[in-house]
């Protein structure tokens, strides 16, 4: 049986190298799953893709299908030719694709297009937020799918109101944990830390990409001006997306507390979110592993599709209000953030449990 791990950008790489990991363990020891690593090149930049490879063990892709950037459409579209191009010379038995970016919807959407089943890593995880492009990106490929890995009871929920049967939902965890769990020994710090005179829980760790933060720079000022007001003097390292890039460019001037810098690689990131006094964010995964790490995280969204970073996690929902983000840190700076927990299976295990209920699959002839 031969399966295609579908990865297109930097969130991609963390949720797949378990699976990877999984199903070498699996083959040594005389499975019959094999795999064909797809890159569809979405995150073309080596900082966004090649160093994460290097660092988290990840084998050269077997196919790059050098997509780039481009519009939403445009890439959609591209990634879906070039990935039908390459499913009609060489089809497999199952496309697996995880989380919510274009690639995996493109690439679920062309599978099933020629009768190739999808599994979905990360399936049923909702905002309800349609104004995000990720949203519309989950929905579409929870429409197609056959077989859902899913990462808490909120995601089963979801699912089980959308009407999938029960037999297709498959709790087993969250990838992103196994990866951040392999690698917690690992982390290191970035080139700056000395030279930033960086000391643990002596800084925050800011990192801001959402259309409606970052599109214009009357609102991007307006939040930055809102973090360093909040933090009272304290540095903020702000690694920089591509998308947010553009609008700062176009900023006359930046408060003094904030520290641009460039896209951090993987043992670095989460070395730096690891010892920061606190997250500030508007992205979703980052939220997952704050909470694993016991880190205070204010989100700087009105609605998250990880509920259970919030209800069980050190993660609040502080939306994009000012008022709202200085009472957050002020309860931060008096001590009262609370603990948190782990939510259940983010235990390290997730990707053997995912090789596990594909292999019973394979062996019922349901794929």
């Amino acid at each position: 049986m031969l399966i295609d791990l579908i990865a297109g950008a930097r969130p991609n790489f963390m949720k797949i190298a378990p699976i990877i990991r999984a199903l070498e363990d699996s083959l040594a020891q005389g499975g019959s799953l094999d795999y064909r690593l797809v890159h569809t090149g979405q995150h073309y930049e080596s900082n966004l893709s090649g160093v994460f490879f290097e660092q988290l063990g990840i084998p050269e892709p077997d196919v790059n299908l050098d997509v780039g950037s481009g519009s939403q459409a445009e890439q959609t579209a591209a990634i879906m030719t070039r990935y039908e191009s390459l499913l009609l010379k060489k089809p497999v038995n199952l496309c697996l694709v995880v989380g919510d970016v274009n690639s995996t919807m493109a690439c679920a959407i062309a599978a099933q297009k020629l009768c190739i089943p999808v599994a979905h890593v990360e399936g049923g995880i909702r905002s309800g937020d349609w104004s995000m492009p990720e949203e519309i990106n989950r929905m579409v490929t929870d429409s197609i799918t056959n077989w859902f890995f899913i990462t808490s009871e909120f995601s089963n929920e979801n699912l089980r109101k959308a009407g999938v049967e029960a037999e297709r939902i498959h709790f087993v965890g969250n990838t992103m944990i196994d990866t951040l769990m392999a690698n917690l020994e690992r982390l290191r710090p970035p080139a700056f830390w000395d030279e930033l005179s960086l000391e643990p829980k002596g800084y925050f760790v800011t990192t801001l990409h959402r259309p409606s933060n970052v599109d214009t720079k009357d609102q991007l000022m307006t939040l930055l001006k809102a973090i360093t007001d909040g933090t009272r003097g304290f540095p903020v390292l702000f690694p920089v997306h591509p998308r947010t890039s553009k609008t700062l460019q176009a900023l006359d001037e930046l408060p003094v507390a904030i520290i641009l810098v460039e896209p951090q690689p993987y043992l670095e990131f989460n070395y730096l979110v690891r010892h920061a006094k606190a997250v500030i964010t508007d992205s979703g995964g980052i939220t997952e592993e704050t909470t694993v790490m016991g880190v205070p995280c204010l989100t700087l969204r009105d609605s998250t599709e990880r509920p259970e970073t919030v209800t069980q996690g050190t993660n609040e929902l502080i939306g994009t209000n000012p008022n709202a983000l200085q009472i957050a840190l002020d309860r931060l700076f008096a001590g009262q953030w609370k603990t948190g927990v782990i939510p259940e299976k983010w235990d390290g295990n997730t990707g053997k449990r995912i090789v596990k209920v594909l292999e019973t699959l394979h062996r019922l002839e349901k794929v």
